[in-house]
This record gives C-alpha cells, structure tokens and sequence, in this order.
C-alpha cells in the first residue's frame, strides 16, 4: 500500500514531531509497517527515539541529494515495527543546494519511489517552515495531517499553509489530499481549548479529526527518553489519543 502522510505546519511548537513520532509508533504498535522520515534540521523525530543524531551518516539529506539511495538511509528505532531515514543538522544546507537542481521539489518522491511499497505507511516530519524541504515533503506526500494548537493564534498561519497546500495540489502534487486537522494540546480546563475546537469544526467540519491530542504531561517527557509515548507509558492518555488517531486514520484508508 505505502501511503505518504506528511505532518506540516509552518508553525512552530504545534505538535508536529510528536504527532510524528506517536502516529508512526501506534501505527506501528497496531502491526503496520511503519518508515518516519526526519525532514527537519532540528532532527528531534530522530533523537525522539532514540537515535544519536551526532553519528548520523546517511539521513534525509544524503537522501534528498541523491548521494545515497533511501533503503541505505533506512535505520530501526525503539518502537517495534518502526524504522526511521534520521535527520542531521546538515539538512540546513538542503535548501540553499537545490536551489539550482533541476526537478528540486520532486527528490525526495525520486528517492521514496524505490521504497514506497516496503511500508504501510511513511511518515515524513516537515520543518516548520514552507520552504523547499516541506515543499519536496509535501510533493512527494500523498495526504497530510495539520496539528493545530488549541491557542490563541491556532489559526493563523493557516491559510497560507492552506494555499501552499493548493498550488502543490496545481503545480507539483495532483493528488495531495488532506487527510485532516488535528487538535493538539488541548486542555478541558481552558474555555479557549474549547472555543478553538468549536471555531476549528466550525470553519473546517468533516476535515477535522474526532480524535483531540490533550496535553499531557507523560508525551512532553518520552521524547527525552528516546521513546515514543507507547513505549514509554502505554497506559497514558497521550498514549490512548495517539492509538485512536492512528485507529482512525487506518479506518479512513481501509474505507477509501
């Protein structure tokens, strides 16, 4: 099957590596097989589980580049049925060098087309930004998740990450659909959490998720283990949110 779910937004401190890093792992924990692609320089996807991201050889941006083929960028992490293309802060210079490359928004699909069909699902974690990386993730993505914190500025930035999505729709990606927005960080106690969700369903209905991601405390700390939140507490809630997401993304797939 091998389906290509990128996680973006252009925001920062939204949810996207846990997102990332939690829908791989329950993906993987209901016996998908599972590849997490690290597309940001910050490389937290890959230290989030486990990875030494100082001795990273061959990472998404050997991958991107062509240098090195993606099966050889192909490493196991803590979370069974999970493997992981880590990221490195090289991947910094990947903007600047493909600015010249002919074809530049399409490497990484070039580089995933070899793999595709190993895996059930990929992964990819984009940088919070709209550059050439998240433009090559989102060109070679097939459907991407949109956490949205359940905050203030939740919408902001939104329609531009939407309109970007349009023209990779138009231009590079005809099939990129939305698989959906998810809420993140959402905390009962707030009456904004809820005016959030109420405006974010409002505005956008059927594309948003059922499931909300709530904020907890045991999914801020996995990542400073290694681990994914199944790993580290399968009993939390965080865990319990992650399961379902991943539930109902394979539901929505199975019914496609």
């Amino acid at each position: 099957m091998g389906k290509i779910i990128a996680i973006a937004n252009q925001k920062g401190g939204v949810g996207k590596t846990t997102t990332s890093i939690n829908l791989a792992a329950s993906l993987g924990a209901l016996e998908k097989k599972v590849l997490l692609i690290d597309a940001d320089p910050q490389a937290n996807a890959s230290s989030g589980l486990g990875i030494d991201v100082e001795n990273v050889e061959i990472g998404t941006y050997q991958i991107i580049e062509h240098s090195h083929t993606a099966e050889e960028g192909v490493i196991p992490t803590s979370a069974p049925n999970v493997w992981i293309i880590p990221a490195h802060i090289d991947l910094v210079a990947i903007e600047i060098e493909l600015v010249d490359k002919e074809k530049r928004e399409y490497m990484l699909k070039q580089a995933l087309n070899t793999i595709k069909e190993k895996y059930d699902y990929i992964i990819i974690d984009c940088a919070p930004s709209l550059g050439l990386l998240t433009l090559n993730a989102l060109t070679a993505a097939d459907s991407v998740v949109i956490p949205i914190q359940c905050e203030y500025f939740a919408l902001e930035g939104l329609g531009k990450l939407l309109n970007t999505i349009k023209s990779v729709q138009k231009i590079h990606n005809p099939g990129l659909d939305i698989e959906g927005l998810l809420l993140t960080m959402y905390d009962t106690r707030l009456r904004l959490s809820n005016q959030v969700v109420e405006e974010v369903q409002k505005h956008f209905n059927n594309m948003v998720f059922s499931t909300i991601i709530q904020r907890n405390v045991k999914l801020s700390e996995a990542p400073s283990f290694g681990e994914s939140i199944i790993n580290y507490d399968a009993t939390s809630k965080g865990a319990a949110n992650y399961l379902n997401l991943a539930e109902e993304i394979i539901k929505k797939n199975t019914n496609n």
